[in-house]
């Protein structure tokens, strides 16, 4: 019964697809008005302070500005010192950062500095309160993802801030087996999100550099496999997928996203396609879900020619569920969440005729998607 109740539920996505056929562009919802923050103590400050010195590895100039920025503007608020000099390039990059905070109160730079210091500890796997969980079927614990299961949700974190959370062979069979394994456990549904200051920035260039025995043909055959294996993953779980989406996405970071229940991003994320630029098609069934989504001209222009679309923007099309102010976002979206899981057992599952029906939905529709383009899987 259990796994005929399992099978049931992972047509969910399936009929997500077929009632995007029929729906409208959904209502929109722009958050302007941030909730009471719970707040970072002093003491909190103190400890991430003291957490930042035992990093050992170097998270990059974009996030060592952005820690800069909101010490300053959590110990002295907003930047009010005169602009260094044009050529004065170290000093005025450090000005830039702290004046893009604008007029954040200390609390709320604070709160960001704690949150951004705990990522960069947890990517590199320090924080006692996070235990890796073991891929399913395996013993060895993930080299590319944090994977934690906590308040009854699975999250699952692209670990390679370093790289902006680009996406190798390795972190695509990874988020297979975390995927795999978060349908099995006792959650009630799967949150994906970056580490750092990226959500994710598509796929590692390098991998299209690493030719196999068999040259090229053989590097684009091992290529669509998994491909088709990474998109089926995310269709074929039978919890409800959110996004959360903290930074810059591109790539197929994006495609899949209309794959997803729910996607909350940053005020400062932004959502970019360049395919055609690179040469190459779009992937994750958005040649089909982006059109029914938002319209087949937006999806174009976004597809075919690489439009870059503000958090704003992508709201505004139903890419995206809901936006946040950046000094609140983490606080806020795990609150909800964690809201979310409250909620009675099943009530996220979807009841259907029976196993057989649900097989032959998913193949037509799994079909389907192949059919919309040469990567559309």
């Amino acid at each position: 019964m259990a796994a005929a109740a399992l099978k049931s539920c992972s047509v969910w996505r399936f009929v997500k697809l077929r009632r995007l056929l029929r729906s409208s562009v959904p209502s929109l919802t722009f958050h302007t008005t941030a909730s009471p923050l719970m707040g970072s103590t002093v003491e909190d400050f103190e400890q991430a302070k003291s957490k930042l010195s035992s990093l050992n590895k170097d998270p990059g100039n974009e996030v060592k500005l952005k820690i800069y920025a909101l010490f300053k503007q959590a110990t002295q608020g907003p930047c009010n010192t005169p602009k260094p000099g044009m050529l004065d390039f170290v000093n005025k990059a450090k000005w830039d950062a702290w004046k893009s905070l604008g007029s954040i109160s200390q609390n709320e730079a604070r709160e960001q500095y704690c949150n951004l210091i705990g990522s960069l500890v947890e990517a590199e796997g320090g924080s006692s309160a996070q235990v890796a969980a073991k891929p399913a079927g395996g013993g060895a614990t993930y080299e590319t993802l944090l994977v934690t299961t906590a308040d009854s949700i699975t999250r699952i974190t692209l670990n390679r801030p370093a790289k902006k959370n680009a996406i190798t062979p390795e972190m695509y069979n990874e988020i297979i087996a975390a995927l795999e394994q978060a349908a099995k456990d006792d959650s009630k549904f799967a949150v994906f999100t970056g580490a750092g200051d990226f959500y994710c920035s598509g796929n590692d260039l390098s991998n299209f550099t690493k030719i196999p025995e068999g040259g090229v043909q053989e590097m684009a055959r091992q290529g669509a496999e998994l491909l088709r294996k990474y998109v089926r993953a995310y269709i074929d779980f039978p919890k409800p997928l959110v996004a959360v989406v903290n930074g810059p996405a591109v790539g197929i970071s994006v495609t899949v996203l209309g794959l997803f229940d729910l996607v909350y991003a940053t005020e400062r994320a932004t959502f970019h396609t360049p395919f055609t630029q690179l040469g190459q098609s779009a992937e994750g069934c958005s040649s089909y879900t982006f059109p029914r989504i938002m319209g087949p001209t937006k999806a174009s222009e976004m597809l075919l020619f690489n439009k870059k679309l503000t958090a704003t923007q992508a709201c505004e099309l139903g890419l995206i569920t809901e936006v946040f102010p950046d000094s609140s976002f983490q606080s806020e979206v795990w609150t909800r969440l964690k809201a979310y899981a409250q909620l009675p057992p099943h009530v996220n599952t979807l009841s259907t005729p029976s196993p057989a029906h649900s097989s032959s939905l998913c193949f037509v529709m799994w079909s389907t998607c192949r059919s919309c383009g040469p990567h559309a899987d």
